[in-house]
């Protein structure tokens, strides 16, 4: 009876602790600049929801990410600065972030959140590198950096690909409140990484209308090299996306969740073009001001105070420690982080504050940035307090060497020599490509509890006449094929031995129609014809402006089911092939998925 009794208490205080934790909500924007939000000061944006979350509660002032995606993500889901995580690109397996790292999606869920990633996750596709595997109950978005198609995009429901209606960031927002609706009677841990305004430029009717002839009032730093309808696409995106926020906003209050619901909101890295950044130098890809300095707002109604700003430098690997402490929630792993719980500057509970350097690298660039001075990426000295710009360089060698000394200290520490490198605006750099060499970590394919691997162009090697359709490998497809000597490789680790149903998503012109082709790994070999011409036109209907150079324009890919092979287990590289071409061309690819059988 005692027994019983200790159970029932114990269940009864798991049951208040759980009801009073807060719910978490997170939403991150994609290529978004300081400067293109309202409370930012810019007169020309039109983000009344987002600017409220910094009115109902805190303004980081002086927040940091990385120049660039994949970088950023990781070092908000660690608190760890992503160097050491394995993250050293953008693209091509690059950006995925090491199975031996925890996640803050893994404390929300050992402490019983239910927890849901909904948009661009960009850390790994492939199981265990999935979000699904890092913490995440559910996923739904894209898992590569770039996606091509932002309106009735093809897009992936916890590894299966679906079509869908409508534009992007609607979309996966309709998915994110169907997920806390579902979910309004437990703690929830809730990640809305947005995919806007990253390019292509491409914005709802609605939101463009407003913003098309609109003139441009504040002016880029480097104006010359500002792209006016550029500037005015990204702030209709914005604007699209701020909508949506209302939208959750609007949940959480409906449900009545707004009151134990800590809401973040954040950007990836500095501005995508030349557009208003309060006369920072730099945007993304930069390690300039500019190109990662970012808003952070954050809001707890009741427990954080309204319209505080916080002076104190800080950055996205603090977000992991500062909100697992709000919320008492644990942290999962034990490598030492580089943020901090930034807990008592949100409460205003301490002015003393230990002073510290962050340091932010792309490009094989380093800038260090304290609270009054940044190191720049060629070793300059700028006084951040009165020259915020960067426009003249001072001249104090005891401090210029503390920092010189410093960089070269955290390169080390940080392993960055051999780990990181870049090239041009946010691509990793290759050995022989210009910055798309596949990652040397195999893909990993055959885990049971996730049976479906999609194996991308992106993470695949184009082979004799194959090439990308763009210079952009995100979301790019093999294009090409014409011969026997061409071939399409991917680098495997099978998990577990067995057979596996092969699909081919393709498009083969008509007359082409009839080439044999072949995939093999390790000895096993899989042999098939292109039985089916499918020939469909770019799409047409994803464009607001042009799309930029390097980007691919996309079209409507078919699943050509190749058959079934087994597969050995082991390390080796997949390689698809044709043995026979009775055309011109084989077919166009855009991913082959291994389906593991029971």
């Amino acid at each position: 009876m005692k027994y019983l009794l200790f159970v029932l208490l114990m269940c009864a205080l798991m049951t208040a602790q759980a009801a009073s934790r807060p719910n978490v909500l997170v939403f991150l924007a994609d290529d978004a600049g300081w400067g293109d939000y309202g409370y930012s000061g810019n007169k020309m944006a039109n983000t009344p929801n987002i600017d409220s979350i910094a009115r109902g509660g805190v303004s980081m002032d002086r927040f940091f990410v990385c120049p660039v995606c994949s970088p950023t993500r990781a070092e908000f889901l660690t608190g760890r600065y992503h160097p050491r995580g394995g993250v050293k690109g953008v693209s091509t397996g690059q950006e995925r972030l090491d199975l031996s790292e925890k996640t803050i999606a893994d404390a929300f869920k050992g402490a019983g959140y239910v927890t849901g990633a909904f948009g661009k996750w960009h850390n790994g596709s492939q199981w265990p590198y999935h979000p699904m595997a890092r913490g995440f109950d559910e996923y739904f978005g894209h898992t590569s950096g770039h996606w091509g198609e932002y309106f009735d995009p093809p897009l992936e429901e916890n590894g299966r690909m679906i079509e869908t209606k409508g534009y992007i960031v609607d979309v996966c927002t309709d998915k994110a409140l169907a997920f806390i609706d579902r979910n309004r009677d437990k703690n929830f841990f809730c990640y809305v990484p947005f995919t806007t305004p990253h390019s292509p430029w491409a914005a709802p009717e609605s939101n463009w209308s407003k913003f098309k002839s609109m003139p441009i009032t504040q002016t880029a730093t480097n104006a010359a090299a500002e792209v006016a309808d550029e500037t005015r696409c990204a702030l209709a995106m914005l604007e699209n996306q701020d909508m949506n926020v209302g939208r959750v906003l609007g949940k959480l209050k409906e449900l009545g969740l707004n009151q134990n619901t800590i809401v973040v909101y954040f950007s990836d890295n500095g501005p995508n073009s030349n557009r208003w950044t309060g006369g920072m130098r730099g945007k993304k890809g930069t390690v300039d001001e500019g190109g990662v300095r970012s808003v952070c707002y954050v809001m707890w109604p009741g427990v954080l105070p309204e319209g505080r700003t916080v002076t104190q430098i800080s950055g996205a690997m603090d977000l992991m420690p500062t909100l697992t402490a709000l919320a008492s929630v644990p942290r999962v792993g034990d490598k030492p982080l580089d943020g901090r719980d930034l807990t008592p500057l949100l409460k205003g509970e301490t002015n003393d504050w230990q002073p510290r350097t962050i340091f932010s690298t792309w490009a094989g660039k380093v800038s260090a940035r304290t609270q009054t001075h940044r190191l720049d990426g060629e070793g300059r000295l700028y006084d951040m307090v009165a020259d915020p710009g960067q426009t003249k360089a001072v001249d104090d060698a005891k401090l210029t060497a503390e920092l010189t000394e410093a960089v070269a200290a955290w390169r080390k520490d940080v392993g960055l020599a051999s780990v990181i490198a870049g090239k041009g605006k946010g691509k990793a750099k290759g050995k022989k490509d210009g910055g798309n060499a596949v990652d040397p970590r195999p893909l990993t394919v055959g885990y049971r509890e996730f049976p479906i691997t999609m194996l991308p162009a992106r993470d695949g090697e184009p082979r004799g006449g194959v090439k990308r359709s763009s210079g952009a490998p995100n979301c790019s497809y093999f294009v090409d094929w014409t011969t026997t000597d061409d071939s399409m490789v991917w680098l495997l680790d099978v998990h577990t031995a067995g057979r596996y149903e092969v699909m081919i998503d393709y498009t083969c012109k008509l007359a082409d129609v009839g080439s044999t082709i072949e995939l093999s790994f390790n000895g096993a070999s899989l042999t098939g014809k292109v039985e089916q011409g499918w020939d469909p036109p770019l799409n047409t209907n994803q464009d607001t402006l042009p799309r930029p150079d390097g980007e691919s324009q996309m079209k409507e890919f078919k699943s050509l089911k190749l058959g079934e092979i087994t597969l050995p287990a082991g390390q080796g590289p997949l390689t698809l092939r044709a043995l026979k071409v009775p055309g011109q061309s084989v077919m166009d690819v855009r991913r082959v998925t291994l389906t593991l059988l029971p």
